[in-house]
Parts: C-alpha cells; sequence; structure tokens
C-alpha cells in the first residue's frame, strides 16, 4: 500500500531581494535549504538572475543543438567517465544528451561549440557560457549555506576551489506509437549539487523516504537543486541524495539541462560532523575514481554506490 502523504518540494525563495534583508533571515533560509536537503535531499529553489529571455535563448539553442545529424552528437567524447553523449538506448528510446565540461568557463564552452559547429556558433556559446555561470552562483549560494548551516563555513572556499562543472544538456523527445514512457531511469546523482532547469515540459518524478514517487511542476524561472551521492558522504550521511527518473507523457518534447558539481581534490567528512551520535559513514574518496567505479557496469545497479565504494 503506498502511504497517504502528499509529498510536495519545500520551494524556497533564493531571489537576490530575499537574500539581502537581515542576517536573521539569511540564517532561516539557510536552515531551510538544509533541511530540506535532509528530508527530501532536493528543493525547487525561485531564482531571479536567470531571465525569462536568457531562459528561452537556452532551450532555443538546446533544440538547435539536437537538431543536429546523430553522427556529430555522438563526437561528444570525454576522457571522463559518464561525460560525453549518452543515446540511442533500446530501454530509453526517448532520451539523448551530451555533456559540456568545464561549462562555465569560455574555453570549456569553445571546446564543445567547436565540434558541433566546426565554423563556429557564437550565439550558441553565449547563450549556454550566460546560462552555466549562474547556473554555477546559485550552487555555489546553496552549499555555502549548508556549509554555515552546519557550522563548517571554514572549508567553503577551499571547497569552492576544487569544484569543477559539467553541465548535461538533455532531449526527451516525446513516445510513439507503443514506446514506453520512461524518459530515465530511477538513479541517483553521483556529483556534489545538481542544478536541473527545464523548459516548459514537466516529467521530473522524485522518491520519497518512505519510498512514495511524486511528480514537480516547475515554472520557468524555478530550478530543482538536488543533493549527489558525493554531498551525502561528505556530509556523514545527513544530506540524501534522493532517487529520481522522468516520465514523458505527452508528446512534446522535454529538454532539461543539468549542472553538475565534482570536486578535484579528495572529498572527506569534516571533523565537525562526526560525533558520539553520528560516527564516521564515508572514508575519504576521490571523486573521479568514483565515478570510475560506478561507470562499471556490475556497480551501475548498486542501490548505494557511493556506500559500497567508500563506506566504512
Amino acid at each position: 500500500m503506498g502511504s497517504l502523504t502528499q509529498h510536495k518540494l519545500p520551494v524556497i525563495d533564493l531571489t537576490e531581494e530575499n537574500l539581502k534583508s537581515t542576517s536573521d533571515s539569511w540564517l532561516t533560509i539557510c536552515k531551510n535549504v538544509t533541511r530540506a536537503l535532509e528530508e527530501y535531499g532536493c528543493f525547487t529553489a525561485v531564482y531571479d538572475k536567470v531571465s525569462v529571455d536568457l531562459h528561452n535563448a537556452v532551450f532555443h539553442a538546446l533544440e538547435e543543438l539536437f537538431d543536429l545529424p546523430t553522427e556529430t552528437k555522438v563526437q561528444n567524447k570525454s576522457k571522463k567517465p559518464l561525460y560525453g553523449y549518452v543515446g540511442q538506448i533500446p530501454f530509453i528510446p526517448l532520451y539523448e544528451s551530451m555533456g559540456i565540461d568545464d561549462s562555465n568557463t569560455p574555453e570549456g564552452i569553445q571546446n564543445f561549440t567547436k565540434v558541433m559547429w566546426p565554423s563556429g556558433n557564437e550565439s550558441f556559446s553565449e547563450t549556454l557560457l550566460s546560462y552555466a555561470k549562474l547556473a554555477v552562483e546559485l550552487e555555489q549560494k546553496v552549499v555555502k549555506m549548508v556549509f554555515e548551516s552546519y557550522g563548517v563555513q571554514k572549508y567553503y572556499e577551499s571547497h569552492t576551489k576544487s569544484a569543477t562543472y559539467l553541465s548535461r544538456v538533455m532531449k526527451y523527445r516525446g513516445p510513439k506509437e507503443g514506446e514506453t514512457n520512461l524518459g530515465f531511469v530511477s538513479h541517483t546523482d553521483k556529483d556534489f549539487v545538481t542544478i536541473l532547469h527545464q523548459n516548459q515540459v514537466d516529467g521530473l518524478k522524485i522518491k520519497a523516504k518512505d519510498g512514495e514517487w511524486f511528480g514537480v511542476e516547475l515554472l520557468p524561472s524555478s530550478f530543482i537543486v538536488m543533493a549527489g551521492e558525493a554531498a551525502m558522504a561528505w556530509s556523514n550521511g545527513r544530506l540524501h541524495s534522493p532517487h529520481h527518473r522522468v516520465i514523458i507523457n505527452g508528446n512534446e518534447a522535454r529538454y532539461s539541462t543539468a549542472q553538475f558539481s565534482f570536486m578535484r581534490e579528495i572529498v572527506q567528512v569534516p571533523e565537525e560532523l562526526i560525533d558520539e551520535r553520528h560516527p564516521l559513514q564515508f572514508k575519504p574518496f576521490d571523486h573521479l575514481n568514483f565515478l570510475e567505479f560506478y561507470n562499471k557496469e556490475e556497480n551501475r545497479r548498486l542501490e548505494c554506490a557511493i556506500r559500497t565504494y567508500c563506506g566504512v
């Protein structure tokens, strides 16, 4: 029997105006953000830095990108596991995605754009770079709030220096007659924090801790902020990394972008987060090595890959 709780993601206002006010309200927002990430592993952020024009430009750019021939798109390759083109998979035929490494830097965007459009595509590069920088700002704001809530803000700067960003841009086409409407299988993110944004086609489903699946509806000014398994390990199990999947119901295509943060330096639990009530649960780990581990076929089915990889 499913439980009777009607789950709804917390909505937290992270607009500039709201954060500028008194220090009390800043602390309250820090606590609310952290509580949401502990309870659901994610929340809906209202964030006004991405204008409606930029929002529209991003999804227009993604349509243009995914209209390229498949043989061009599959040139999106990377030495890092899980960073390149994913698509043409029989059991999830609706899904296709590409990875833009270092997406918040001009070099990262240019490297990607040159592969897709050898003669260049200035408007694509500018649009994606503007967006990625703002998504990174949002991610860093949230991470700062969590560090402050846990009283470990002294590590925030070194954490930020260690972060590197991957934008995964995604298209889910509408299902054809007789096709599954599963856009993407149930999984948890393997990064630190994910910032998800979409065009106006919903489809994201989150699994609550009690096992109930529930849907998320997003306005153009809203983002999903989600904790990955790396953040769960870093927080010594306090933050929750939720299972989520995508179900496509209409025949309109869903476009979305996920900004993932990965750590260059070794990730470890701050000593302040270890005590009698919270004995150490995770050993220090190398984030990229963890991705290599997860990339192996037999590890993809693990309930919680990071626990298997570096759990105590």
